[in-house]
């Protein structure tokens, strides 16, 4: 009989099955933010800062 392999949880303790059904949940949401103006531009300005940090 084999055994059934448990999936890792990363040490959080979270059931895989409620970490895929909280992404099925935030992605959408999180890539309509990024697709957005404001989106855009926060991301924008977040990466303008990156590259000042890595260049100190």
């Amino acid at each position: 009989m084999a055994r059934k392999k448990k999936p890792n949880d990363y040490g959080t303790g979270i059931p895989l099955h409620e970490v895929e059904a909280l992404a099925r949940v935030l992605l959408p949401e999180i890539q309509a933010f990024f697709e957005s103006e404001e989106g855009q531009r926060e991301f924008a300005e977040w990466k303008a800062r990156k590259d000042i940090e890595s260049y100190e």
